[in-house]
């Protein structure tokens, strides 16, 4: 994945949007305001800091050495995942969705009906 793919990857889930408040060499994914992608997209190599499960992200660590405990983060919460080319493209897109899931799913409830959010959907549809 490059620096292109990557910032695709993270605008193109709903209601995402990129900030620069590190300064113009980092971006910011948020959604709802919040955080869920973090990367200097001109860095060398590529890397992107992304939420995680913290079960999940041990395991993912212990995995993949590309995936390291998250880089000036909480490094129970958050992963540094390195574009090397050693993961699956379609890896590093799940690990985008889930930090935007994670992200999404503490959003009060009339955001993620307004972000169309799966996680919403699935609930609306079992109590009618």
């Amino acid at each position: 994945m490059d620096p292109i793919e990557l910032k695709a990857a993270c605008l193109g889930l709903n209601g995402a949007a990129e900030e620069f408040p590190f300064g113009p060499e980092t971006s910011v994914f948020k959604v709802g305001g919040k955080i869920f992608a973090i990367s200097a997209l001109d860095g060398l190599p590529l890397k992107v800091s992304l939420k995680c499960d913290p079960d999940l992200a041990v395991r993912l660590r212990a995995e993949h050495p590309a995936i390291v405990p998250g880089y000036h983060l909480n490094k129970r919460h958050w992963n540094t995942v390195t574009l090397d080319g050693s993961l699956p493209g379609s890896l590093v897109r799940e690990l985008i969705e889930d930090s935007y899931d994670l992200i999404v799913a503490r959003l009060p409830r009339a955001q993620q009906l307004r972000l169309d959010w799966p996680g919403t959907s699935a609930s609306v549809r079992t109590t009618e």
